[in-house]
């Protein structure tokens, strides 16, 4: 086909993590649970189901193409200015939106050997090339990063910590890297589950922005805030740089519902904190466990955990949905060894280490 963006014929579609619905049409299996998306497992809080349901009757009105009270929320909690923020749908959104602006057909866009997969298919679907760089020990090389930054380079994606391993980078190692990289780069520091982070050297992003301003910062409230299905994501930026990100973001592309859902996430510090000591009591029953069942795994920053299971990968993933548990098999990430399993609600957690003690 002579017609098309052939970039777009390297790729292979997204793969979103099984739905339940799937695995009961498939298996009949009612009662699985699903550990495969990183989602919150506690549902959302009592005040983004009050502001849902006192937002429900205003769905019938386009919503505020602005965001006008969400950013100005973010704004204050962030201490940033309202014109740096950008709202997206999803912060897969943002990612996209960040390589339309910054790339053009033969520019260039490096990330990591094991990166989120949204990166490449968003470099290529804005007519970009893509240059891989290997991990070390499963996280990101940042001075082979900056090294492999050449005359074509517009953008480099960095998830801190990272999809699908868990890895994260410190302070000191990000600045050094952006003390690298030219003013003309932009780079992109996904911070979707910054929230999880216990670590007094982890960067906060938005704040580095001051210093560099080629510096694009994107969170979400699928994650920790528990609003997977709303789709709500942001980015930080120099306002020049939203700008140019507002210019080609699709009107309306943040619904009513999730922009009432998010304002009240903000405001519910209590509900964020009960989540991460709950993630950080199921990381260490989940690490513990599948290192009693003699597992290797990444060490995670996040809510959930990479580990390996060998060539048989496949065949241990297809067992735990026939006992109703759903992880996320890596083999489109090129960890063909690997499955990802979220930390869920502590009797999801024990039925999930039942199940695979059962297999092996």
């Amino acid at each position: 086909m002579e017609n098309i963006n052939t970039r777009v014929l390297e790729l292979a579609p997204y793969q979103p993590g099984k739905p339940l619905e799937e695995l009961s049409r498939e298996l009949g299996i009612g009662d699985a649970i699903k550990l495969a998306s990183n989602e919150n497992p506690r549902g959302p809080g009592l005040g983004v189901r009050q502001a849902l349901a006192d937002a429900i009757t205003g769905i019938s009105r386009y919503p505020d193409s602005t965001g006008y009270r969400l950013k100005r929320i973010l704004a204050d909690r962030l201490d940033v200015d309202e014109a740096q923020i950008t709202l997206g749908n999803g912060s897969n959104d943002v990612l996209e939106l960040a390589a339309r602006v910054a790339l053009s057909p033969g520019s260039v866009g490096v990330v990591d050997e094991y990166c989120f997969v949204v990166y490449p298919l968003a470099i290529a679907a804005a007519h970009g090339k893509l240059t891989r760089v290997s991990s070390v020990d499963w996280g990101h090389d940042l001075d082979e990063m900056a090294t492999a930054i050449d005359a074509a380079t517009r953008i480099v994606y960095i998830a801190n910590p990272n999809n699908p391993t868990g890895t994260w980078v410190n302070k000191k190692s990000l600045e050094k890297f952006l003390n690298r990289v030219p003013e003309r780069v932009w780079v992109v520091l996904d911070e979707a589950y910054f929230e999880y982070v216990d670590g007094k050297d982890y960067p906060d992003g938005v704040k580095m922005i001051v210093d560099y301003p080629n510096l694009i910062v994107t969170r979400t409230f699928s994650k920790i805030h528990g609003l997977a299905a709303l789709r709500i994501g942001y980015s930080v930026t120099s306002s020049d740089f939203a700008d140019l990100m507002n210019r080609i973001r699709q009107p309306f592309n943040v619904n009513t519902l999730a922009l009432a859902a998010a304002e009240a996430a903000l405001a519910d510090d209590d509900y964020i904190n009960a989540s991460r000591r709950l993630n950080t009591r199921g990381m260490d029953y989940v690490v513990k466990g599948l290192g009693k069942l003699g597992f290797s795994v990444i060490p995670s920053a996040g809510n959930f955990v990479s580990f390996e299971s060998g060539l048989a990968s496949r065949r241990i993933y297809e067992a735990l949905l026939q006992r109703g548990v759903i992880v996320r098999p890596l083999g489109n990430y090129g960890m063909n060894e690997h499955l990802r399993v979220t930390v869920g609600l502590p009797d999801e957690n024990e039925r999930f280490l039942e199940a695979l003690s059962q297999i092996i």
